[in-house]
């Protein structure tokens, strides 16, 4: 069943729980991380994903794992297909098993 609430994007979680409290400049991390400002500003501005190379650098540089940004972009693209008004009004149907009668 879908969630009705979107989930936060991963670029909104970076802003407000490490850049912020961190007081950390934005130039500053996107050089730290080894990325290009505007990569950085797509990210934060929900433009663009966090993709596995963008977790493993960021766990590196805020000493986090991989596995948090991995999840948190991961639920919001899935909440995101889930409420897809394309992918909603295609023509799925699951496939019914039926079990095998004993002889």
């Amino acid at each position: 069943m879908a969630k009705k609430r979107r989930p936060t994007h991963p670029g909104i979680i970076l802003e407000e729980h490490y850049i912020k409290p961190m007081g950390l400049y934005k130039c500053d991390l996107a050089e730290a991380a080894g990325i290009a400002r505007n990569t950085l500003y797509k990210i934060l501005s929900g433009d663009s994903r966090i993709t596995a190379d963008m977790a493993v650098r960021l766990s590196k540089v805020l000493r986090t794992s991989p596995e948090l940004w991995s999840n948190l972009q991961q639920k919001y693209d899935i909440w995101e297909a889930e409420h897809d008004k394309a992918l909603c009004s295609e023509n799925i149907r699951p496939i019914v098993f039926v079990a095998a009668s004993a002889c």
